[in-house]
């Protein structure tokens, strides 16, 4: 669902691209979850301070780990969406895709920066949707290396790259001005500072230029000092690699903060949908809109999960997965039953959409 940014300096816990070599950090994997407190209550400012200073390493140490298990469970789209009655997964996955690029406006031809990219799921689609140029923009070597290997084999490499690169520092790799468009999804949720980032977003958009995003936030009615929201909040932050969950209302106020014209926003989670954007991680097969969807969601079961950790563990004892997967998919489970509450409750949105414009001067 979402993408690991980078200090100004390359951390430590990146391994750096060789052939033939994994590119993932087995050490930052295995030591991921010592990054929060397992009891919300006792998860301080101080720890998240500390998350969000070494914010590289946390989240290169989540998405190290959670990456083949995202593509396992998910595809290469690493996101949420809405649903229709009787539309399949992935047909909807990629509807959501396409929502976001026809609300942003993207055009023929014109140059798009996906920020946090993943794997490329969503560039390859919405280049294919608007016959765009994308640059997808990522701080995991190993998430760059799988992008660029399925483009190729989708034959988009001429319309779509990847390079590892870091959100916060966009400029000094990109320079003023370059994009006529840019996007994220579910992905700047990971930036220690909505602002910096967002800034650096709209330094190099074109003047004119939009800036579409799907946010991770915790809704309206969130109430930092109830404890049963807390827990949910904590849940989502330490099964999804993110330092800190923010509110709606510090995203809008970081956008129009560093400049930016809201065009348009709406939380499409508080859609009145009769399928729930959560549906797939309930693991309920009575919900599941196609047939073939039933294979996707019985992973999510509790005996699908437990089949998965279980093969999780026993190849992390041979040694054929990095030591720390099984904790990471641990946590995984911790973050889907985050979700659903925060779904149901409505203290969480994953698809907060805003549009905006960069001042043409």
């Amino acid at each position: 669902m979402v993408n690991a940014p980078a200090s100004k300096k390359d951390s430590k816990a990146l391994i750096q691209q060789t052939n033939g070599k994994d590119l993932r950090n087995h050490a930052g994997i295995a030591s991921y979850t010592a990054n929060w407190d397992r009891d919300s209550a006792k998860d301080t400012q101080q720890r998240m301070q500390e998350r969000k200073e070494t914010y590289t390493d946390v989240v290169n140490g989540y998405y190290d780990g959670a990456t083949e298990l995202y593509e396992y469970g998910w595809g290469t789209s690493f996101h949420f969406c809405r649903y229709y009655k009787g539309e399949a997964f992935y047909q909807a996955i990629a509807r959501h895709e396409h929502y976001l690029a026809a609300q942003t406006g993207i055009k023929p031809k014109t140059r798009v920066l996906d920020v946090g990219c993943g794997v490329g799921g969503p560039a390859r689609e919405i280049a294919r949707f608007t016959d765009a140029y994308v640059t997808g923009v990522n701080n995991n070597a190993f998430q760059v290396s799988r992008a660029n290997k399925y483009t190729a084999k989708a034959g988009l490499s001429d319309q779509v790259n990847f390079v590892k690169g870091d959100f916060m520092h966009l400029v000094e790799q990109f320079g003023e001005n370059s994009f006529d468009y840019v996007y994220a999804i579910e992905a700047t949720c990971h930036a220690p500072d909505w602002e910096a980032c967002y800034d650096q977003i709209r330094r190099v958009l074109k003047p004119g230029g939009v800036f579409g995003v799907y946010e991770w936030c915790m809704c309206d009615n969130f109430d930092i000092n109830n404890p049963h929201h807390k827990k949910i909040q904590h849940g989502i932050e330490v099964g999804d690699g993110i330092p800190e969950m923010r509110t709606i209302a510090a995203c809008r106020t970081a956008l129009t903060n560093v400049g930016f014209e809201i065009l348009h926003e709406e939380d499409l989670a508080d859609r009145d949908d009769p399928v729930r954007w959560f549906y797939p991680l309930e693991g309920k097969l009575s919900q599941v809109q196609t047939l073939w969807d039933v294979v996707m969601c019985w992973r999510m079961t509790t005996f699908g999960k437990i089949v998965t950790q279980n093969t999780v563990w026993a190849l992390e004892k041979l040694h054929l997965v990095p030591q720390g997967t099984h904790d990471v998919g641990e946590a995984l489970k911790t973050a889907a039953d985050a979700l659903v509450a925060g779904g149901r409750e409505k203290l969480f949105t994953p698809m907060m959409l805003f549009v905006c414009r960069k001042p043409s001067a």
